[in-house]
């Protein structure tokens, strides 16, 4: 047992690395066996960084962010011929319960 930190034992054939280990921008690491395959991303978490799975409806965009495709599952709403307010207002309602109806809105409550 040495008393530093990062050490080479064995003959050079182990080494302990117990400080930091930086890479310059020109290192390169060979044969390295695994190719840090056991290396399991965390799921995220609302408050923290993590790795997530693509569920239905979403997708990838090129850049890397997350995009969703929404089926529009609401009630197709004809548009209004109204000619006074009330009537504006019945189509207006009726449209509002289409999108709640289809859970596209919050419900009343």
């Amino acid at each position: 047992m040495s008393n530093v930190k990062n050490y080479t034992e064995q003959g050079g054939e182990k080494t302990v690395i117990g400080g930091t280990l930086e890479f310059t921008d020109d290192a390169k690491v060979v044969n390295m066996p695994g190719g840090g395959s056991g290396y399991v991303l965390p799921p995220a978490s609302y408050d923290k960084l993590g790795g997530i799975k693509v569920g239905g409806g979403l997708y990838i965009h090129e850049d890397g962010t997350l995009g969703a495709s929404i089926d529009c599952p609401a009630d197709h709403q004809e548009d209004s011929t109204a000619t006074t307010v009330a009537a504006l207002k019945d189509d207006f309602n009726a449209l509002l319960a289409k999108l709640k109806d289809a859970g596209l809105m919050i419900a009343n409550g």
